[in-house]
Parts: C-alpha cells; structure tokens; sequence
C-alpha cells in the first residue's frame, strides 16, 4: 500500500529507492480532490494516464467520474468518499478507506491543486520523451529490420511530434537550454566488414574518380576510422581541384596530410586504393547509412541523458531534445539527397546525360582481394 515513509524510519532504505518528487505531488492532488472535490476544474488539462503511480491514477478517474457531492454535505459523511473508493477499488485492488484519509491529511493545501497537477503533468512530460528516446536506440541498433535507416528515422520523426505537442503545453522561460553535463562520446565501434567497406569505397573512388564529384553528400565525419577520413579527403581534394587521380596521386596527396608513419609505408597506403570493386556510390551509401544510424543512437542517448537530470524543466528538455535531433537532421538532409529517385525522362534536363546504373556490391573474390590489402 502506497504511503508516506516516515523520515526518521531508517529501515529498508537501502532496499527500497525514495519515492520520486511526483509521487509526493500525485498524493497532495489526489488529498486535495478527496478533501475538496469542486478543485478538480483546476487540474485541467490533467487526464489519468498522466499518472506515474497506477493507484493513483485509477482513484483519480473515480473521482472524475462520480458524480461531485453537495459540500455541505460532504463536510459530514463519507458517502461520496466510500463511491470513489468503490469506483475505484477494482482496478486498484490495494486501496483502502485509511489510505484515502491518509492522502487527506498528507495535503499541505488544497487550494494549490493547479500546481500539482502542473508537477505531475510535467513529469509525465519527461517520462514519455525518455521512452521514444529509447525506442529510437533500439531500432537504429536493431539488425534485423528490413529498412533501418527509414524506420529510424520515422522513429526520430515520432520524437519530432511528441516535442511539438509537448510545446504547446509549457510555456518557454528564459534559460531555456539544458545545463546537464553530457558524458563523452564513445568511438563508434568497428566491425572488420564496416571497415572493409570503407577501404573498397576508396579503392574504387581512386578509380573512378569522375563518380566522385557527385558525391559531396559523403564527408570525412562519417567515416569509422580515421586514417580512412583524410585518405577521402586527399581522394576529393584531387577531384575537386580536377588534378589527375590514381594510387601515386593519392600517395602524394597523403604525404602532404602526414599520413605516412613507419607503420603505414607508401607501398601499404597504395595498396590500400588499389583493388575496386563495386561503384563509389554504393560504398558510399553504405558508409553514410552507418553513420546516420549511429547519429540516431547517439541523439537517443543525449536525449535520455537530459530526461535523467532532474533539474531540466519541461522546457529544457524541448529545447535540448530539438537541437539534438538538428543534428540527425543533418544527415537526414543527405541521405535523402544520395537516395532520392531519379527525375522521371519528362522532367529531367535534356542537357543532363543519363546517369549509369548504380553497381551493387562485388563479388566475394574481390572483397577478399580487398581485405588481404589491408
């Protein structure tokens, strides 16, 4: 049975965590509706699924739904008390007459019902962000979906609506960014085949180097290791400059980024541009996808983070939940741009030559062959 712990009862607390602010806030309402249930226009918009304890939110739907008492005479029995309990009790079975007293007397001020259903509305808030924050984790690691990238992103999108609708609730205030300390980012972790990826995607943009211009959606940001970011850089450097591209190019272009060290000699970092297989395009959706995906994940978890901190208000979380998901929208913004379909033949530019079929990815031969220049 829900009750107030008595603060000098030093037994169990080990066991049994603290009760959060809203459970204190939800049983000062709920006391102040018993006592004075004309207060419950005050609660507005406050609905029962705001409730974070279900006891609490059963007796809550009760004493909406039976009809108020005359106060006079409500003032002298326990009538209309004894219906909320008897509305209630079924789906609640724990409740009792002593614990709708207990919440009476627990009260400090009925007249203050507007600010506790505002305490309980606002935590409530909090809860339903943290638990699309950890739905979206879940599916940008989930490798069994059949298109990840767009079920994240309508994940994300999800979390975009709960934050408009969450706007038009509580009302901004100055300071409105969140001031919870972040923890570091972790490396994103690297899978032997991401890796391979990454080396195929520079072997065959060193061969062709003409499908290369198109692809400034892909940026040294999304690359897993960073050896591989700055041997793209040197690769589009070249393109970009229109000077010649091959393994020596590229060497030569490295050399100048410092790439060279006594455990990566000239002959290992041509090697390493010098098996293609597949197309620059479809190594380098790949890249962009694992990166967009670890983004999400890493949007989730900031998100989670503020949700945690007990301090942010319901605005900041709005504000620091919306500038998170900028940063997802970022990628977003290329990934449509590298994946949206070709314009149909009547609205493509007669001057605009057909583009090549898309290569898919190599065979399993020279993947290995790519592997073994490692």
């Amino acid at each position: 049975m829900p009750h107030t712990p008595d603060p000098h009862d030093d037994d169990g607390l080990d066991r049994v965590p603290a009760p959060k602010p809203v459970h204190y806030a939800e049983q000062a309402l709920l006391g102040a509706l018993l006592l004075e249930p004309a207060r419950l226009s005050d609660t507005e918009p406050l609905i029962a699924h705001h409730f974070d304890s279900h006891t609490h939110a059963a007796l809550f739907t009760a004493i909406r739904t039976v009809p108020p008492p005359d106060p006079a005479a409500h003032a002298k029995d326990t009538a209309w008390l004894n219906a909320v309990l008897d509305h209630a009790r079924p789906h609640a079975r724990g409740l009792s007459a002593s614990y709708l007293h207990a919440l009476i007397q627990f009260c400090p001020q009925p007249k203050h019902a507007a600010a506790y259903a505002r305490m309980i509305r606002a935590d409530n808030a909090r809860r339903i962000l943290r638990g699309h924050a950890e739905r979206l984790a879940s599916t940008a690691t989930d490798p069994g979906l059949p298109n990840p990238t767009a079920t994240t992103l309508g994940m994300a999108d999800d979390i975009g609506r709960v934050l408009d609708s969450l706007a038009e609730q509580f009302a901004p205030h100055p300071g409105s960014f969140p001031r919870t300390a972040l923890p570091p980012a972790f490396p994103r972790q690297a899978g032997e085949e991401d890796l391979d990826e990454e080396r195929l995607l520079l072997a065959t943009a060193t061969a062709y180097p003409a499908e290369v211009q198109q692809m400034r959606w892909l940026t040294e940001a999304d690359f897993l290791l960073p050896l591989h970011a700055t041997l793209w850089q040197s690769i589009t450097a070249l393109v970009h400059r229109g000077d010649m591209v091959d393994p020596v190019t590229v060497l030569g272009e490295a050399q100048q980024r410092g790439l060279l060290t006594d455990s990566l000699t000239p002959k290992d970092l041509m090697a390493l541009v010098s098996t293609p297989a597949g197309s620059p395009e479809y190594w380098g959706e790949r890249i962009l996808q694992r990166a967009l995906l670890a983004r999400a994940h890493a949007v989730a978890d900031r998100i989670v983070v503020y949700t945690d901190d007990p301090a942010n208000t319901p605005h900041q979380l709005i504000t620091g939940s919306r500038r998170a998901l900028a940063e997802l929208n970022s990628l977003r913004t290329r990934w449509n741009r590298v994946t949206a379909p070709p314009p149909s033949p009547a609205t493509r530019p007669s001057a605009r030559p057909t583009p090549a079929p898309r290569a898919g990815p190599p065979n399993w031969p020279a993947f290995t062959s790519a592997r073994a220049h490692r």
